[in-house]
């Protein structure tokens, strides 16, 4: 059965003079007719008395809008006009247009003869005796039919979907990654059938109409039975013939198993900007993907410098949230009054200063991710108003009477022991158990120090392309270096030892001489067997460090009666060392 829509500008006089000429040429069992208008009005008497002279009755048919049509997906649309062409893309099933420029009969105002309408009903006739008669008909079919067939054996899953994201095309590829038959999706939009829309988060209509040629990304999809597919998906988009935007035709594969496989065999060396290929990370990578399917909060970890803010990004990245707004928030950089400014927001006269509204870190983050860095620095005060947003999903602006819901994701991270904290009354422990659902901890760099080759190549790679004379290589003793020193910084510091080797070095290779002096100088109080000759050449034009453990600190400050500077020189240490293993070890002192 094919399915045939006569189409026509204004009123529907052409389209209704069309389809009763073809239902004399067509049989109903094999041809499905339709005639409607871009705009429903009265039949015209003319029309039906010029069809009349012919012996065909159309007094019995009634003006439809195109607007009024169901979600019936059409095989050919014979539009009788080119005005009306353009709204062939509000049409479900991406069916083949044919545009005839019939006059409209109308177009002179109202005539006192039958005339135009002769003229009309005449060539009308003529065009549909020698498209039916001629197996145009049945050409133009077997054509897109056979568009079908290919489409259908293509490996790769096909979606295609008009301006208002009206499905249009499946094909059986895309049935089998999804799970949905394409009965279930051909006339309603993706956002109705798929939870979330099939992008998700990066769908690209939103707000408006998109405007781009092609895109490419990967993403998450849920099937039909709930599971999770990882595809990746190229979108390119449709045009008619005067350039305007008519929908987008999508071909995505899946590379779930290939992910899957490709994080069995360890080969995974970079995700998301992270670098690692130890098998703490691959563990990491692997807890990332499972929380992509949830909206829980996370509380991400680990020493200051391991990159929990790009764990933060990629879990993100990975959710259906992606191409949403992933918002920052360190919460141990700004005093209690300006963070509450920062996450709610202020009305207008809340304090001075405040001279228009003001939205907060959570508006801006409203149906994406917000990422609260360094939690563990917030007020009592601060960990309140935290926890009801947390419980409640609104709060109130500062200065502000009305509450603001948003839907955000919330993830957080610190570098200090939480619980140990919650043990000492400094955080409230229905805040820590609604931020740490799941906890993802972050191995310092000195646990992983595999990794350390893949970074510093890592970081050479980048620091090269902003200078005249890039370093190419390092020398096995510099890299022994590296990787034998404890890195407290982790990461971060040993990106700052990339940048200084940038500095140092006048040669395209990168020596032991090229690192900063805190790493000879370890390695020199830590020697390891790998450190060559060179090192232990080098050893004396640093001063030698000073292990501290706590008897030892303990002790010095007993002989100064607590005096830190004394003890420090006492110690053999400068203050900010001493400072610093105070801090991290107040628990044990």
């Amino acid at each position: 059965m094919v399915h045939l829509l006569f189409l026509s500008q204004r009123g529907s006089i052409r389209s209704q003079i069309a389809q009763g000429f073809a239902r004399l040429l067509v049989s109903a069992d094999e041809v499905d007719i339709t005639n409607v208008g871009v705009t429903a009005q009265p039949l015209d008497k003319r029309a039906a008395s010029v069809m009349a002279e012919v012996g065909i009755d159309i007094s019995f048919q009634s003006s439809r809008s195109l607007f009024d049509l169901n979600s019936t997906a059409y095989d050919l649309v014979i539009v009788l006009d080119a005005a009306a062409a353009v709204y062939c893309a509000l049409l479900p099933g991406e069916p083949t247009v044919l545009r005839w420029d019939v006059p409209d009969p109308l177009s002179d105002g109202e005539p006192p003869d039958l005339a135009p309408f002769r003229a009309v009903r005449d060539e009308i006739k003529q065009r549909l005796e020698a498209f039916f008669n001629g197996g145009y008909l049945s050409v133009m079919m077997s054509l897109k039919n056979n568009i079908e067939v290919i489409l259908d054996h293509l490996s790769e899953g096909i979606i295609a979907h008009d301006s208002q994201r009206k499905i249009t095309w499946f094909n059986r590829a895309a049935e089998r990654i999804t799970g949905y038959d394409r009965h279930e999706v051909v006339g309603k939009k993706c956002d109705e059938v798929f939870p979330g829309g099939f992008c998700g988060g990066k769908c690209s209509f939103t707000d408006k109409l998109p405007d781009f040629d092609r895109l490419y990304y990967p993403l998450k999809i849920n099937t039909k039975d709930g599971h999770q597919r990882r595809v990746e998906m190229l979108v390119a988009a449709m045009r008619n013939d005067q350039g305007d935007f008519q929908g987008v035709l999508a071909s995505f594969h899946d590379i779930t198993e290939f992910t899957r496989l490709r994080q069995q065999l360890k080969k995974v060396r970079s995700f998301h900007g992270i670098i690692g290929g130890d098998d703490k990370m691959q563990l990491i990578y692997e807890l990332i993907n499972d929380l992509a399917v949830s909206d829980c909060p996370v509380l991400i970890q680990g020493e200051s410098g391991t990159g929990k803010e790009l764990v933060a990004g990629a879990i993100h990245g990975e959710s259906r949230r992606a191409g949403r707004p992933f918002v920052t928030v360190n919460c141990g950089a700004l005093p209690e009054g300006i963070l509450e400014s920062e996450l709610f927001g202020h009305v207008r006269g809340a304090f001075t200063g405040a001279v228009r509204d003001k939205k907060g870190r959570f508006e801006l983050a409203d149906s994406g991710t917000i990422f609260l860095d360094e939690v563990g620095e917030l007020s009592p005060n601060m960990q309140v108003k935290l926890l009801g947003v947390l419980q409640e999903g609104t709060f109130h602006r500062v200065g502000g009477e009305k509450p603001v819901r948003v839907d955000v994701r919330v993830l957080s991270a610190t570098n200090r022991d939480l619980r140990e904290m919650v043990r000492q009354g400094k955080f409230r422990e229905d805040l820590f158990y609604r931020l740490c659902v799941v906890p993802v901890v972050l191995p310092p760099l000195r646990q992983r120090r595999n990794d350390i080759p893949l970074l510093v190549e890592h970081f050479m790679s980048r620091f090269g392309k902003n200078v005249a004379r890039p370093i190419q290589s390092i020398t096995p003793d510099a890299m022994h270096c590296m990787i034998d020193y404890n890195w407290p910084g982790n990461i971060r510091e040993l990106q700052n030892a990339i940048q200084y080797a940038f500095v140092k070095c006048k040669s395209e290779t990168l020596q032991v001489e090229h690192l900063p002096p805190e790493i000879l100088s370890y390695l020199a109080e830590n020697p390891a067997p790998e450190i060559s000759a060179a090192l232990a050449r080098r050893q004396s034009d640093y001063p030698r460090r000073r292990k501290l453990n706590a008897p030892r600190v303990q002790e010095a400050l007993q002989q100064t009666n607590g005096n830190k500077v004394k003890a420090a020189q006492l110690l053999g240490v400068g203050r900010a060392t001493l400072y610093r293993f105070l801090k991290d070890h107040d628990h044990t002192l």
